[in-house]
């Protein structure tokens, strides 16, 4: 099978959007004559060195789109000038009779950018799209004044309903992925033909499975995120302090970011300064050591399209805690973790402290969940069976 894939960043020494794009076409690879199109960033490896099963097409990333790195990743202002790319090489490779049989614009994940791919007759998927959740009203007050250029997520909605190119790029699709099913929800507006619920997010192997020491009433809990207030850690520092009784419930915090100093000053106040550490931004190896190292992962992001880090907690065996909402929510079921609702910040935090009780009593219950993890990390999360999946889909379409 011929499938062409764009995307405007893919690379596996990066992070984010561009390594998780990178993962699925190494991955594609091995199973179909895959194309990619993709922009190539200054100073970087070499994307068609990275990808040697793949045909790879680069064109500059704008140096202009380069200086604010935050404001690039968010935004993506290349993606018209990357759009244009695409849409002329298509024009020209069909001129001289090279053909797909699928396209697939894997990224951006956000769901606002038009296709360049509807201005062709070859069948095309468009994501796994993501984000468009918004803060919970009770929350709202806590988060803090967003920036600008995430403010301008409350525009999606109306461009959903009223922008010509993006409804086109969405209805003319052969399906729509969504990280999650929330995002059918999302896109309601648009009269989509089919939709499909893929995460965006995988993982090379499950780790070796390891005895943990499970002592009633000791759990070393671990959040792992960038320190912001949706990630929902000051929630379980809230939590901790509901567990007097329980002194041997301990949380470390790997994640740099504003929120770090509200969550130190909320664990003074609360008096569980010592049972909590702040380890600020950990590097990779050492973040691998943690999930090692720890009981239960706690991670209630009420704000998370999806949840890469939930994956890396389950690969290593951990039970998971986390929001009822959003990518969690599909993520995690009940053979592998326990999901909260998310409800306002004092009943939050009180219902996160009610899960950790429950797994600090119950060691069986834990071994029993951390199992479930690596067993549905194994079953849907692996990068080879996500690639078998989606070949099986592309082959749906075509036929």
């Amino acid at each position: 099978m011929k499938v062409l894939l764009i995307a405007p960043n893919v690379d596996g020494t990066d992070v984010g959007e561009a390594l998780m794009a990178f993962k699925w076409a190494e991955a594609l690879a091995a199973h179909v004559d895959l194309t990619v199109l993709c922009s190539q960033r200054p100073g970087r490896a070499d994307i068609a060195a990275q990808l040697p099963g793949a045909r790879v097409v680069t064109w500059p990333e704008p140096a202009w789109a380069l200086r604010r790195e935050r404001l690039n990743a968010m935004l993506k202002p290349a993606w018209p000038v990357f759009a244009g790319h695409v849409r002329r090489w298509i024009a020209a490779a069909g001129a001289r009779g090279d053909r797909f049989d699928i396209a697939h614009q894997l990224m951006p994940q956000a769901a606002r950018y038009p296709s360049p791919l509807r201005h062709f007759d070859t069948p095309y998927i468009i994501g796994p799209l993501g984000g468009a959740l918004d803060t919970p009203a009770a929350f709202r007050a806590e988060a803090g004044s967003a920036p600008m250029f995430t403010r301008l997520r409350s525009l999606d909605a109306l461009r959903f309903r009223h922008d010509p190119w993006l409804r086109a790029s969405y209805a003319r699709a052969a399906y729509i992925l969504g990280v999650a099913p929330y995002m059918q929800d999302v896109l309601a507006d648009v009269p989509i033909k089919r939709f499909e619920p893929v995460l965006e997010l995988g993982v090379d192997a499950v780790a070796p499975d390891r005895t943990r020491l499970m002592e009633p009433g000791h759990l070393k809990v671990l959040h792992v995120g960038r320190a912001v207030r949706t990630k929902g850690l000051r929630d379980v520092v809230r939590a901790l302090a509901l567990l007097p009784d329980l002194p041997h419930v301990t949380l470390t915090s790997a994640g740099a970011g504003e929120e770090l100093a509200p969550c130190r000053a909320e664990a003074e106040r609360l008096g569980v300064a010592g049972r909590v550490r702040f380890l600020g931004r950990v590097p990779r190896d050492e973040v691998e050591a943690l999930y090692e190292t720890h009981d239960v992962f706690c991670f209630p992001s009420f704000r998370e399209p999806a949840g890469g880090v939930l994956y890396e907690a389950m690969r290593q065996g951990l039970p998971v805690i986390t929001a009822d909402r959003g990518g969690p929510a599909s993520i995690v079921d009940e053979t592998s973790g326990l999901k909260i609702a998310v409800t306002d910040p004092d009943t939050y935090a009180a219902d996160i402290a009610a899960a950790l009780r429950r797994l600090a009593g119950a060691p069986d219950l834990r071994a029993r969940l951390g199992a479930g993890a690596r067993a549905k990390v194994a079953r849907e999360g692996l990068w080879t069976e996500k690639a078998r999946k989606m070949v099986d889909l592309y082959g749906r379409i075509v036929a």
